[in-house]
């Protein structure tokens, strides 16, 4: 415990982690862009790295966004019944 820095709070663990600025969900295009060096790589790279960007400048985690999305497409009306008991 040498090493615990006295400014840390344990409210911080709740924050998403990052890498410098960029999301660290991000970082497995950054590995995949390091093995294989490549302009569709870099493309792949740059487009999630922008992806998680927009979606952390609206306020949205990853979990989130894609519960945000599947409620989108199912619609405002929600079924308390199945459609064949109609």
């Amino acid at each position: 415990m040498a090493n615990f820095s006295q400014d840390a709070h344990w409210r911080d663990s709740a924050r998403n982690a990052k890498f410098f600025i960029v999301d660290a969900k991000a970082v497995f295009p950054v590995f995949l862009f390091i093995l294989n060096i490549s302009w569709w790589t870099f493309s792949i790279l740059i487009v999630s790295i922008l992806f998680f960007s927009i979606i952390e400048k609206f306020g949205f985690t990853l979990p989130v966004f894609w519960r945000w999305i599947k409620s989108f497409i199912a619609g405002p009306v929600k079924n308390s019944s199945p459609w064949w008991l109609e």
